[in-house]
């Protein structure tokens, strides 16, 4: 289950996320992350698990000047991959 904890200081709006991530928490997070003048944060401390759907929408948030923080190792080396992935050509099937 996620738990979203959400702070502002006026110049900085930080969502904490907490427990399990899926694709269908998606929506949600965008919805929290409102405030577009602001810089956004989101606190990645507590998460515990998170699918390959979450992943790209992280790594599309980072992407776009979303800070991510406390960034648990193995989704940091996802995004990377997905990330590293999404720069490549893609193969044709006609070789």
């Amino acid at each position: 289950m996620l738990r979203i904890e959400k702070e502002s200081d006026g110049d900085t709006t930080s969502l904490r996320l907490s427990g399990r991530i899926q694709s269908a928490n998606i929506d949600n997070i965008r919805a929290q992350m409102d405030d577009h003048n602001v810089h956004m944060l989101l606190d990645l401390g507590e998460v515990t698990l998170v699918d390959v759907e979450v992943v790209r929408f992280l790594r599309d948030c980072e992407d776009g000047g979303i800070a991510l923080v406390h960034c648990p190792p193995y989704v940091r080396e996802w995004i990377l991959r997905e990330r590293a992935e999404g720069a490549q050509p893609q193969v044709s099937d006609n070789i």
